[in-house]
């Protein structure tokens, strides 16, 4: 089951502040948390541990599953050993995400701890660590992926990079999670407030088209908002987007707009025809469905560009009605009445809707 979650991180944080993040989130059908003990070193742990299991044990309450984010030198300081997790058990998580791993067997038989104990792999490792980890025969039910956040602007991941790391986990059908980023949030388990995203290129985008790119990829199905805390304007967003029956793009309207025009775009389920062209996507369905609606040509610049959006006017008859989207830059013949434009954080987003797939457009 796909499921949405938050990062909380007691250390830094107070318990009542993390119960009303918890319950806010819960509104929103938030069911995941992350959270990370890779601050714990030397004085002061069994403070931040009791702080730890407290709010883990208020989550579980309300039907939240945790991930705690450790790394192998963190073991000895846990007591932990890969053939007896018990003290993650104790603490009350869903699972354990393994930050750095170990060879691949110590890994697959974690996986068969008598808890049921989730181990996830750092998808953002690439390389062949995975393939380190099936032949020593984990129990791939409790194996699971989540790609990192990077604090520092610039670092996070490529688009290309991330779709080559996450293609191997849906090759073996893994449950996959990744982070978007708050534009509010204020704190992460480092000290820099740069946002949490896995790929750079989310790292401005609103919340909801973080969200929506995520979902366009194929490749994720747990999203985490890595940072803390989120408003709950973005709670809100990102689970409207992760929530949708299709994906959504967000279209700014130029300033002369016909309530039919609006109407077309706005009217859910586009279907992108399948038999593409290099210079337009075509959702030919308003077409028939408003075959006896007049759409006056209006005047406009003689070219059109990536990521403008038109209604067929009169002028092309057998076609009136018809959206389309600007894939390539193109002369503007006076055939098409230009309605507007995909927002910046949603123009990238067109590479990836597909012929024949079904999206949406809001304001």
């Amino acid at each position: 089951m796909r499921q949405l979650g938050i990062s909380i991180y007691p250390e830094q944080s107070d318990f009542k502040r993390d119960q009303q993040y918890l319950q806010l989130a819960k509104k929103y059908g938030y069911r995941r948390i992350f959270t990370s003990l890779l601050q714990l070193k030397g004085e002061g742990g069994d403070d931040i541990l009791a702080k730890f299991k407290k709010t883990v044990a208020y989550a579980n309450d309300l039907g939240f599953k945790t991930v705690v984010d450790v790394n192998p030198a963190l073991f000895s300081e846990l007591g932990l050993e890969y053939t007896d997790l018990h003290v993650l058990h104790d603490l009350g998580v869903w699972g354990m995400r393994l930050d750095e791993g170990f060879t691949g067997m110590e890994e697959a038989q974690m996986t068969h701890n008598p808890y049921g104990l989730k181990i996830e792999l750092n998808m953002s490792r690439g390389t062949n660590y995975l393939d380190s980890i099936l032949p020593y025969a984990p129990e791939l039910s409790n194996l699971i992926g989540c790609h990192n956040f990077y604090p520092q602007e610039y670092t996070a991941l490529s688009d290309e990079i991330f779709m080559d790391y996450s293609q191997k986990y849906r090759q073996y059908s893994l449950h996959t999670a990744a982070f978007v980023s708050s534009h509010t949030a204020t704190f992460g388990p480092w000290p820099v407030n740069e946002g949490l995203p896995t790929m750079e290129s989310d790292r401005a985008r609103s919340i909801y088209s973080q969200v929506t790119h995520l979902r366009l990829t194929g490749m994720i199905d747990d999203v985490i908002i890595g940072n803390a805390y989120a408003s709950e304007e973005e709670l809100a967003a990102a689970a409207q987007a992760f929530n949708a029956d299709y994906p959504t793009l967000h279209v700014e309207f130029a300033a002369e707009v016909s309530d039919l025009e609006k109407e077309i775009v706005l009217t859910p389920n586009h279907l992108y025809r399948g038999d593409a062209s290099a210079f337009l996507l075509r959702d030919t369905l308003p077409r028939v469905v408003h075959q006896k609606e007049g759409i006056a040509a209006r005047p406009s610049d003689p070219t059109l560009n990536r990521g403008d959006v038109v209604v067929v006017n009169d002028q092309y008859a057998r076609y009136k009605g018809e959206l389309q989207i600007v894939l390539t830059t193109m002369p503007n013949d006076g055939r098409r009445n230009y309605v507007g434009h995909l927002t910046q954080d949603d123009l990238a987003l067109l590479d990836l809707i597909k012929p024949w797939n079904t999206f949406n457009l809001s304001k």
